[in-house]
């Protein structure tokens, strides 16, 4: 779900020489130069990294919290729920993920949908990370704390191609670079007036909406997204797996065979389902 939405922030990401030079003096040409310059090589940095994970995923909806553990495979993700407001799931609840799960397991032609909706919201990031460098200018704040940070603006001049692209020109915001590690370490972004596609025929997105990316370093020379929130009211879904209104943060993360099967993934979460129930 939310790699897709990551691999379009990873293209505001700069280099250490970049942000040396990312004073606000530069103005926009200079921070539009270093967006442009990273996009290719974060788009094949994104392309060589197979490794795989089995984290938590704290997700808030309402008044409700839900726990889940979440393991990469080769043949897409599988999660299990744990926890509800800091309850673990009782005898019955146990039961009803392990029947979801195998259900799941049975069905190759709903594991090749899942499949099919992540490639789809890849593809979709790919194509929305080229258009950045030209849809935003880009302009050197200054620092914050260890952090860089940059404004980024409107492009005037850019004309949207797309329905999606149509988002990037009413929408305001800053990024956070670290710079020690070369990495983004948040994002965070606001519509400055209503967005309607298609006259409104097609959903639009009201004035106000916001949303908000935080990165960290899970191991060294690996970062993932550990903090998303999106607040947005409307009808207009861009991917398939992030949704207008979401809040979720991942945490405990660990490494995972590259090999790892659908099947052995399933075990892994009935495993720490136990675990879970007995630190409570």
């Amino acid at each position: 779900m939310s790699r897709a939405f990551l691999g379009i922030c990873a293209a505001l990401m700069l280099s250490t020489a970049a942000v040396c030079q990312c004073e606000p003096s530069s103005g926009p040409q200079g921070g539009n130069q270093l967006a442009r310059a990273v996009v290719e090589n974060e788009l094949k940095a994104e392309d060589a990294d197979h490794a795989r994970w089995m984290y938590r995923l704290q997700t808030r909806k309402g008044q409700t919290i839900e726990v889940r553990e979440v393991v990469e495979t080769k043949d897409g993700s599988l999660w299990r729920q744990v926890a509800v407001n800091g309850r673990p799931l009782a005898a019955q609840e146990q039961k009803n993920e392990d029947e979801r799960i195998q259900r799941l397991l049975e069905d190759p032609a709903q594991q090749r949908k899942e499949q099919q909706s992540r490639r789809e919201d890849s593809d979709q990031a790919r194509k929305l990370l080229q258009m950045l460098p030209d849809a935003f200018n880009f302009i050197c704040a200054g620092s914050e704390g260890k952090l860089v940070k940059i404004n980024f603006v409107p492009n005037p001049n850019f004309h949207p191609s797309s329905r999606q692209a149509q988002v990037f020109h009413d929408m305001v915001g800053s990024v956070w670079v670290d710079p020690l590690e070369k990495r983004l370490a948040g994002i965070a972004g606001r519509l400055m007036k209503e967005v309607k596609f298609g006259g409104g025929l097609l959903g639009h997105l009201d004035q106000g909406g916001e949303f908000f990316v935080k990165q960290t370093e899970i191991t060294p020379g690996h970062w993932d997204m550990t903090r998303l929130r999106v607040n947005m009211h409307g009808k207009a879904l861009f991917f398939k797996t992030i949704s207008v209104q979401q809040d979720e943060m991942r945490s405990d993360y660990h490494p995972v065979p590259e090999n790892l099967t659908l099947s052995q993934a399933a075990e892994m979460l009935k495993k720490q389902t136990s675990v879970v129930a007995r630190r409570r």
